[in-house]
């Protein structure tokens, strides 16, 4: 296939995953008191962290990259593949959104301090995050299964809604020393599946759309 410029930009969901791993491995190092295993992520970008800094420079690309690679698979997929599946793409996408705005406008004033407008803001956002990432993974799990060309990207989206199941799970279940491993499968499932939805952008979500995008599409 022939590659154009939409396609390259699925890369870009490959960068914004990397720049978040890197963000959560290396900011905890400016950072002397934060224990990743019962923390939550969000402690590391606080207003009061220390890890601040490190945490907006290695995440500068995380959120810009990923809204970038998850909207432009909205437009590659528009009038094509089933309704569900374009459905949950163009949610997850919003879900992005969400985040990027959300969090910037509500970040943690200090970690682990739920209390005060702002934080209470943070744990609305981070409810509809949750919620629109499950709901948008349950539909591409369905809209993927009745699309051949599709089908393992739906079951990429239900790796991501296991990991999502799990880690909400872990954080109810096991104890809070445990907290920040838990939250961890949620966060990574939804910005992993971010990069798995890029590479499927990269090759034209199996490339072949003209005779087999109409495959399923009263769905």
């Amino acid at each position: 296939m022939r590659r154009t410029l939409m396609n390259y930009l699925g890369l870009l969901g490959v960068v914004s995953l990397l720049s978040y791993t890197a963000a959560v491995i290396f900011s905890p190092l400016a950072y002397p008191d934060y224990h990743w295993l019962s923390q939550a992520v969000s402690d590391l970008s606080a207003e009061a962290a220390p890890s601040r800094t490190l945490w907006n420079q290695l995440s500068a690309l995380y959120m810009p990259c990923g809204i970038v690679c998850c909207t432009v698979s909205c437009i590659a997929v528009a009038g094509k593949y089933n309704k569900t599946l374009r459905l949950g793409i163009y949610l997850f996408t919003l879900m992005n959104w969400i985040t990027a705005v959300g969090y910037a406008m509500f970040p943690l004033t200090d970690a682990g301090t739920p209390s005060g407008f702002q934080n209470i803001m943070h744990l609305v956002v981070t409810g509809a995050v949750v919620a629109l990432s499950i709901l948008a993974l349950v539909l591409m799990i369905y809209g993927g299964y009745f699309q051949r060309q599709c089908r393992s990207l739906g079951l990429w989206a239900g790796v991501a809604l296991f990991l999502m199941i799990l880690g909400a799970l872990g954080v109810n279940l096991l104890p809070s020393a445990y907290f920040g491993l838990a939250e961890r499968f949620s966060t990574f499932a939804a910005v992993g599946f971010n990069a798995a939805l890029g590479i499927y952008l990269y090759n034209d979500f199996s490339g072949k759309t003209t005779r087999r995008m109409h495959d399923g599409n009263s769905n």
